[in-house]
């Protein structure tokens, strides 16, 4: 009994080191909404809840409070998941958001802090899900990572129609995507090539796409991003992402019971300048100083 005690404490513990206090918001501020700092450092204001029942769309893990934005995130979903359900005939799943008042999650991301950022998921719901279904969802991935290449099975013509109709939004600055996703857009895409400028490749982006809005034209306090680099990112620039092959070892030949690996030379390894430590927006700290 002492014994199981001891893992218990020690679980929580653990638990209470990793927490963020953002976390402890059980519902958004009053204040006017705004974002405020950047989309890995800040926070938000006058938040919005995603309604958990709306048209053409589901909300994943509602249990985890991360389903709030700016209002102008909520107008976002709302507006392409009614164009997704006319045209694409499906729901949207909304993974996500940000927390009640924004700030860091204790796992997951470093973004999703100002409520200008949103996961949905490549699973494409024809027919909705159930609230079982929704509290642990099961992802589908559309890459196929050993192979490095587009899974047959999963990839859905749809799923190129929705990027799209999700990057042409004027609000959006970035859509992130698995490398090999952004190869396959490519491949598909015609003359009309602007709207891939703003989907960018990024390791862990297989079973959903990372939209991420540009700040709130009157958010004097949003941070947003650097634009993306000019042209549509396709050819060597995607390219680029692919793994290098390995290179085999070499072996010489020895006795039948011996086989020496070729020696190397010690591989230097220089040491990574600390990052420097992240200042909070004082709107935030503020924030943070009201639960203490």
């Amino acid at each position: 009994m002492k014994t199981t005690w001891i893992v218990i404490l020690a679980c929580l513990w653990s638990f209470s080191l990793s927490a963020s206090p953002w976390e402890s918001f059980a519902k958004p501020n009053r204040l006017t909404p705004e974002a405020i700092g950047s989309y890995a450092n800040g926070c938000l204001l006058g938040a919005q809840a995603l309604p958990l029942n709306g048209y053409g769309y589901q909300v994943l893990r509602s249990q985890n409070k991360r389903y709030y934005g700016h209002p102008n995130t909520i107008a976002y979903i709302e507006r392409l998941s009614a164009k997704a359900r006319k045209d694409l005939r499906t729901h949207l799943l909304i993974g996500d958001m940000s927390l009640p008042q924004g700030g860091r999650f204790s796992s997951g991301h470093t973004s999703h802090q100002t409520g200008l950022d949103i996961d949905i998921w490549f699973r494409l719901a024809d027919t909705k899900l159930s609230a079982n279904q929704l509290k642990l969802p099961k992802p589908k991935t559309l890459v196929d990572m050993s192979a490095y290449k587009i899974s047959s099975t999963n990839w859905d013509n749809r799923h190129f129609r929705l990027v799209k109709m999700a990057a042409q939004d004027e609000e959006v600055a970035r859509i992130f995507v698995h490398p090999v996703i952004k190869e396959k857009l490519c491949s598909l895409e015609g003359a009309n090539r602007t709207w891939l400028r703003k989907v960018r490749p990024w390791w862990g982006h297989n079973y959903h796409m990372h939209v991420r809005l540009k700040c709130p034209q009157d958010d004097a306090s949003c941070v947003d991003q650097k634009p993306p680099p000019k042209g549509d990112g396709c050819g060597a620039e995607v390219a680029s992402w692919k793994p290098k092959p390995k290179h085999n070892v070499k072996t010489y030949r020895g006795s039948k019971d011996s086989t020496k690996v070729e020696e190397k030379e010690p591989v230097v390894i220089a040491k990574a300048k600390p990052k420097p430590k992240k200042i909070l927006p004082l709107q935030c700290a503020q924030l943070i100083d009201q639960t203490r």
